[in-house]
C-alpha cells in the first residue's frame, strides 16, 4: 500500500454504519465509563488512558471516582493528593494530575460546577486538548465530532484506502459517522479497532462486521500506519485476491475464462497460472465469504457476495 489512490467510501454507508453499530451493541468490553454520561467521569477516564492500558485503567478509575466523586470533591483535595495518586497507580505524567485538579477548579469557579458541552468549550479547560475534549463531548454528550486515534486510523486505513494523513483519516472519519450519534458510533470504531482490526488482525475470530467491504481483507495486506510494511505485495496471492474481488465489483459475474486474464496478464486457460490456479483463488474468497461459485453449463461463475 505504499502508493494510495483516493479513498472510496462504500455507496451503502448506511448499511456500513448499521453494521458496525449492531456488531458493538451486540458485545462489547464493558468498562464503566461506557455506562455513565457524566462528563467528569469521563474525563477522568480520558486523562488515564492517554498513556496506559484501558484494562489497567478500570481499578484506578474507579478508586479516584470514589475518593474524589465530584468535580467540586477533586477541587477541594489538596493537590499533593491527587499527584500521589496519579503516582502510585503508575498514570504516567504527573502534570495531567495537575491538570485534572486545575479543570475541576475550574469547572467550579468559571462554570458554575457545569461542564460546557462542545469540544470548543471543553477546550477551555486545563489540559484538555482537541482529541480529549471532542471524546468527553462525545460520551458525554452526543455532541461531538468523530474521534480520530490511532485505532481509528488503522481502521479506515486499512478498510477504505485512506491515505496516512491527518486530514485525510479526519475527513474520512466524519463522513463514515451518522449524524448525531458520535456516543455510539466513537465507541464503536474504538472498540473495531481495539478488538478486531489491531496490530494482528483478528477479523474472523472478532467477527468484524466490516469484512465484507475491507479492502484488506479481500487483499490480506494487514499494512497500516502503526504496522510495518509487509514486503513482496507485488505479484503476491493477496495481490491477486484484491484484483479478483475489484473486478468483479464492476460485472455481475464473470466465467473463469472472462475473469483470468482481467486480474493477471499471463493468464492461460491450462497453464500453470491458470483455471486451476483462479479456482483455487477464488474457493479461497468464498471460504470467506466474499465470493460465490456456480457451476453453469460446464463452467464455473464467479460471483461478489453482496
Amino acid at each position: 500500500m505504499s502508493e494510495r489512490e483516493e479513498p472510496t467510501l462504500p455507496d451503502d454507508l448506511e448499511a456500513v454504519r448499521e453494521a458496525l453499530i449492531a456488531w458493538y451493541e451486540d458485545d462489547h468490553r464493558p468498562f464503566p465509563w461506557r455506562r455513565t454520561d457524566d462528563p467528569y467521569a469521563i474525563l477522568v477516564s480520558e486523562v488515564m488512558s492517554q498513556q496506559t492500558q484501558l484494562e489497567r485503567v478500570e481499578a484506578a478509575w474507579e478508586e479516584f471516582l470514589e475518593r474524589w466523586p465530584t468535580t467540586a470533591a477533586l477541587a477541594e483535595a489538596d493537590r499533593a493528593d491527587v499527584v500521589g495518586f496519579w503516582t502510585d497507580h503508575s498514570l504516567g505524567y504527573n502534570n495531567r494530575a495537575k491538570y485534572l485538579h486545575e479543570a475541576a477548579h475550574q469547572v467550579e469557579t468559571e462554570f458554575d460546577g457545569e461542564f460546557p458541552t462542545t469540544p470548543d468549550g471543553l477546550q477551555e479547560l486545563m489540559g484538555v486538548g482537541p482529541y480529549t475534549a471532542n471524546a468527553v463531548a462525545s460520551f458525554a454528550f452526543n455532541t461531538g465530532d468523530a474521534v480520530v486515534d490511532t485505532n481509528v486510523k488503522r481502521v479506515c486505513y486499512r478498510a477504505f484506502g485512506v491515505p496516512d494523513d491527518d486530514a485525510a483519516f479526519e475527513t474520512a472519519a466524519n463522513d463514515l459517522m451518522p449524524d448525531g450519534r458520535s456516543r455510539v458510533w466513537n465507541n464503536a470504531i474504538m472498540e473495531l479497532g481495539g478488538v478486531a482490526c489491531r496490530q494482528r488482525p483478528r477479523c474472523d475470530e472478532a467477527g468484524c462486521p466490516w469484512r465484507e467491504w475491507c479492502d484488506a481483507y479481500a487483499t490480506g495486506d494487514f499494512t497500516a500506519p502503526d504496522v510495518p510494511t509487509q514486503p513482496t505485495f507485488e505479484g503476491s496471492r493477496r495481490q491477486m485476491r484484491g484484483r479478483a474481488i475489484s473486478i468483479l465489483k464492476e460485472y455481475d459475474e464473470l466465467s473463469l475464462d472472462d475473469l483470468g486474464p482481467r486480474v493477471r496478464v499471463d493468464y492461460t486457460p491450462d497453464g500453470e497460472n491458470g483455471r486451476e490456479w483462479l479456482r483455487d483463488l477464488l474457493s479461497d474468497l468464498a471460504d470467506d465469504g466474499l465470493v460465490s461459485l456456480e457451476m453453469r453449463d460446464g463452467e464455473t461463475v464467479a460471483r461478489l457476495r453482496r
